[in-house]
């Protein structure tokens, strides 16, 4: 049917609400404007509910992150509606800027948007492109066009994720070819809305300059997300997911003890949120391999999956702490607290 060909079922009261199959056509009819068009029978609407409920199955936390990303896919679910009924507007914007520390989560968000655009018909394929300054400036006269444009042919239909952007911005060398990657980008972002959306992330600090010193691309950025550095809760729900993810459990002192590691982890420098927490339970993992090969004995599934204080006690960040009582243990030896 006509009212079907865009993805929605026109509401008939009393019939039941079963998922639709997707129709296929080019130019939907206009509906009446007495028509009524019930937006949970939207299969789009559908497909982005899946998305999101990944969103939150693989993200602790990020309440206002989430909350934008639905807001975006509110907007463009109205959208769809209003075009069933020929009611024109401009095409909103879905250029981004995600600022914020690493390990919070941008690659993950960037890559359940670009399902959820491709859902909602905004973008023609639900993949995510990644580049730094290295895939985008070239090192001579002539070099950065083509590099870019590559890129950019590359993300078309889709989305073009720029990681640490504003290292394409380099005031202080005169000859620096990231000027021109930006006022491709300008071009680009503009003349290719329909079929492209850039996605441009860092710290917040250095996003927020590169912003300033470049008002024309600002102003072509609608929506912009922060990602918040998690707490230490957060990152103990992050761990746990993780550790299931992966067929491991912690045993109650080895919780406890990772508990304590990422309260030292996490003044430490270079602390990288989900990411120090993945690479910590790794080494976790080496040093259960290590215990259990060094047993000797036959072992159950049990001990395949546990992990115990004293796989967490090895790290190198309790060397310099409280934990280790007798100064001839070593980082890979027995802490005092878990006892060979």
């Amino acid at each position: 049917m006509a009212a079907e060909a865009n993805g929605f079922r026109l509401h008939r009261p009393g019939v039941g609400d079963g998922r639709p199959v997707r129709a296929e056509s080019a130019e939907p009819e206009i509906l009446d404007d007495d028509a009524v068009l019930d937006l949970s029978t939207d299969i789009a609407g559908g497909d982005v509910e899946d998305t999101l409920r990944r969103l939150d199955a693989e993200l602790v936390g990020l309440a206002n992150v989430k909350r934008r990303v639905r807001e975006i896919a509110a907007l463009l679910l109205i959208d769809r509606a209003r075009q069933r009924f020929g009611l024109s507007s401009s095409r909103p914007t879905m250029h981004m800027s995600f600022t914020g520390g690493p390990g919070t989560g941008k690659t993950t968000v960037a890559l359940r948007m670009a399902e959820m655009l491709h859902a909602l018909g905004y973008i023609r394929k639900p993949k995510v492109h990644t580049v730094t300054r290295d895939d985008l400036v070239g090192q001579f006269i002539g070099h950065t066009a083509p590099k870019t444009k590559e890129a950019l042919a590359k993300a078309a239909g889709g989305v073009l994720f720029i990681d640490e952007a504003y290292y394409l911005f380099r005031p202080e060398n005169e000859r620096d070819y990231g000027q021109e990657v930006i006022e491709i980008l300008l071009q680009e972002m503009e003349s290719e809305r329909a079929s492209l959306v850039v996605i441009f992330a860092g710290y917040p600090d250095r996003m927020e300059r590169f912003f300033s010193a470049n008002p024309g691309l600002s102003s072509r950025v609608a929506h912009h997300l922060e990602f918040t550095d998690y707490t230490h809760a957060e990152l103990m729900g992050i761990a746990e997911l993780m550790v299931a993810g992966e067929n491991f459990r912690f045993d109650e002192p080895a919780h406890s003890a990772f508990a304590e590691y990422l309260a030292l982890r996490m003044t430490r420098p270079r602390f990288s949120n989900a990411r120090s927490v993945r690479n910590a339970l790794d080494r976790c993992r080496l040093r259960q391999a290590k215990r259990l090969v060094e047993l000797h004995t036959p072992l159950t599934k049990t001990d395949l999956i546990t992990l115990t204080d004293r796989d967490v006690y090895g790290s190198s960040v309790f060397s310099d702490s409280s934990v280790f009582t007798d100064s001839s243990e070593t980082r890979e030896g027995p802490s005092a607290r878990a006892p060979a």
